[in-house]
C-alpha cells in the first residue's frame, strides 16, 4: 500500500515528510545500535502531577524484572489497576514512555499503572516479552491490596508491539486460568507476522513501514519466523478462538501497516460476542498520537481512548478465582 503525502492528515504531514527524509526504515544494524544506546542511558520521568517509582520482580531463574509504577499524587484505595506495555517493534522502547497514557488514565480514574521493562527481542526473542508481561500481571494480582487496586479490575493495554503483547497476554491469561482481565486496550497492535493484508504489503508510510515490520517480526520470532509454527501467543492474529476474552477498546490509523489486521482482530472479537469500542482515524500513520501529540486528530483519538477507559472502569469487572 503506497501512501501519498496528500493523504496524510494536515497536522501530521510535515512531521511525516521529515521522518521519511531521515529514512525511517529500520535495518538490523540500526535497530541494534539504537537498542545499545538506549540501554546505556536510563530514561528519567519528571512530572510533578503524578508519582513515579520502581519495583523489581524476581523471575524463576533469579534474574530481575524492573517495573515502573505510576500513581496519583494522592493515591486512593480500590481503584483500577492497569498494566501498560510499551511499543517499539518488540525490539526497542522503555516503560518510562508509558507516562503519556498513564497520566490520562490517572486523571479520570485515580488508577495505578504498572509498566514492565520487558525483555526486548534483540536480547531475548519470543516468548521472553510475553513471559515478563505475564509475571507483571500476576504480581499485580498478588499485590492488589498493597497497591490499592481492585482485584476485579485488572486491565491491560499497550501500543504497537505493546498492543500485540496485550492481545497475546489476554489469550495467554485466558488459557492459563490463573488471572482474569477485566478490560484490554491493544492500540494499533502488531499481531500478524504473515504480513499478507493490503495495508501490510509494500506499505511505505512514515514511522513504521513494511520493511521495518518484516525486521521487527524476524527479530521477535527468532527460529519461528517465516514458518507455520508461529504460536498465537506470539502473533495473536493466528488465534482461531476469541471467546472469553475481555471487553476491548482500540484504534488505528488508516494509512499504517497494522490497519487491516486490527480490523480483522476487532471483527473476530465481535463474532465471539466480545464488546468492542473501535475507531479508525483517517490520514494517520503508525504511532501518530505519540509523535504528534498536539494534532487535532490525536486529541480525538485520545478522547476516544479515555472515554472508552472511563466507561470500562464503571462497567467492566472480572472477579478472580479464589482457588488460584
Amino acid at each position: 500500500m503506497k501512501v501519498k503525502f496528500s493523504s496524510i492528515d494536515k497536522d501530521l504531514r510535515n512531521t511525516g515528510r521529515l521522518l521519511k527524509l531521515l529514512n525511517n526504515t529500520f535495518t538490523e544494524p540500526k535497530l541494534r545500535f539504537m537498542y545499545k544506546m538506549s540501554r546505556k542511558s536510563k530514561m528519567k520521568v519528571k512530572d510533578k502531577t503524578i508519582q513515579f517509582s520502581e519495583e523489581y520482580i524476581v523471575r524463576n531463574d533469579g534474574s530481575r524484572l524492573r517495573i515502573c509504577i505510576f500513581k496519583p499524587l494522592n493515591p486512593k484505595k480500590d481503584v483500577p489497576g492497569v498494566l501498560w506495555l510499551h511499543g517499539g517493534g518488540y525490539a526497542l522502547g522503555a516503560p518510562e514512555v508509558s507516562k503519556l497514557y498513564a497520566k490520562k488514565f490517572i486523571e479520570v480514574s485515580d488508577c495505578i499503572v504498572i509498566a514492565p521493562d520487558y525483555r526486548l527481542s534483540i536480547e531475548a526473542p519470543y516468548p521472553a516479552a510475553l513471559e515478563d508481561s505475564y509475571e507483571a500481571l500476576l504480581w499485580m494480582k498478588n499485590h492488589a491490596e498493597d497497591l490499592g487496586i481492585r482485584s476485579d479490575q485488572l486491565m491491560v493495554g499497550g501500543d504497537s508491539a505493546g498492543g500485540g503483547l496485550t492481545a497475546a497476554l489476554t489469550l495467554y491469561a485466558r488459557d492459563k486460568g490463573e488471572v482474569n482481565i477485566a478490560f484490554q486496550m491493544p492500540l494499533y497492535p502488531m499481531i500478524d507476522d504473515r504480513m499478507t493484508t493490503k495495508s501490510a504489503k509494500d506499505n511505505d508510510a512514515p514511522v513504521w513501514n513494511s520493511k521495518s515490520n518484516f525486521l521487527g517480526w524476524k527479530l521477535y520470532l527468532g527460529s519461528f519466523f517465516a514458518t507455520e509454527k508461529v504460536p498465537y501467543y506470539a502473533a495473536a492474529a493466528r488465534s482461531e478462538d476469541y471467546s472469553n476474552l475481555p471487553p476491548t477498546a482500540t484504534f488505528v490509523g488508516n494509512l499504517e501497516p497494522f490497519r487491516d489486521e486490527t480490523i480483522d482482530y476487532v471483527e473476530n472479537l465481535k463474532k465471539a460476542g466480545i464488546p468492542v469500542h473501535f475507531e479508525i482515524f483517517n490520514g494517520c500513520y503508525h504511532g501518530f498520537d505519540q509523535i504528534c501529540p498536539k494534532a487535532e486528530v490525536t486529541k480525538k483519538a485520545h478522547e476516544f481512548l479515555v472515554n472508552s477507559f472511563k466507561y470500562a472502569t464503571e462497567n467492566y469487572f472480572a472477579e478472580q478465582n479464589t482457588d488460584n
